[in-house]
């Protein structure tokens, strides 16, 4: 592949962009300034770097994002800046979409990708996978709120009980929840059909995906494939505490 087609299919521009990119010496590989943008390069594992920031051939971006309060999953925010912003401009150009959504006000582990089969499987309520939540609440938790949310509690507008998939008190005022639909505010609803309300929402884990500890908030990192195979991994541990 041309190493100008290279750099467009990661994002960095137009190809004549990307020309311009290397013409100008902004791009090095293998540590060494590379300024003949036709250069035939292997994509696979292909490194390099751009004004000294480097950079890894990617054919799909994945990525984990520790989503901030206070930023809306949109390309058009109404209220609050997009979650979009906290990403490099490169991943933006490429069509890095967030895969589901987070309310402004909830934090924690949100998933971005470009490829679309990634996506569906993580958004598709067909496929059952487990979001979990550590769910702060106003009143002090029990043990009939808890066999409520996993016995399944009736929301208004839903023809009938959505169930948790998994329930662990992990404080007087703090639950480990898991799901596996995608509604409207479901958390909330449930907590409040339940007999609580919630006061903060940060989510966890994704199936066996668990939110790094070191990964602060509004910082993003790739997903490797390590990862990609946690994500398919069962919730069951991280609802218990032992992830």
């Amino acid at each position: 592949m041309e190493l100008e087609r290279l750099l467009r299919s990661q994002g960095f521009g137009s190809r004549p962009e990307c020309r311009a990119l290397v013409y100008s010496g902004r791009v090095a590989v293998g540590g060494v300034v590379c300024d003949d943008p036709f250069k035939e390069v292997d994509p696979e594992g292909f490194e390099f770097s751009i004004d000294g920031e480097p950079w890894r051939f990617r054919k799909f971006a994945y990525l984990v994002l520790n989503k901030p309060p206070d930023f809306e999953c949109s390309q058009k925010p109404k209220h609050h800046p997009s979650i979009y912003t906290l990403l490099p401009r490169p991943l933006v150009t490429r069509g890095v979409q967030a895969v589901g959504r987070l309310d402004e006000d909830t934090t924690g582990l949100l998933l971005l990708s470009d490829d679309g089969q990634f996506i569906h499987t993580y958004t598709s309520p067909k496929k059952k996978v487990a979001k979990v939540y550590d769910v702060s609440v106003k009143h002090p938790l029990d043990a009939e709120q808890v066999a409520s949310l996993l016995a399944g509690v009736q929301l208004n507008d839903e023809p009938a009980p959505i169930a948790a998939t998994a329930c662990a008190v992990r404080a007087e005022r703090l639950l480990r929840m898991s799901v596996t639909e995608g509604k409207y505010h479901l958390v909330k609803r449930m907590v409040a059909a339940a007999g609580n309300r919630v006061e903060g929402l940060n989510r966890v884990a994704v199936g066996g995906l668990s939110l790094a500890d070191d990964l602060p908030l509004g910082e993003w990192r790739w997903l490797e494939a390590a990862d990609l195979e946690r994500l398919r991994e069962p919730a069951a541990a991280v609802v218990d505490g032992l992830r």
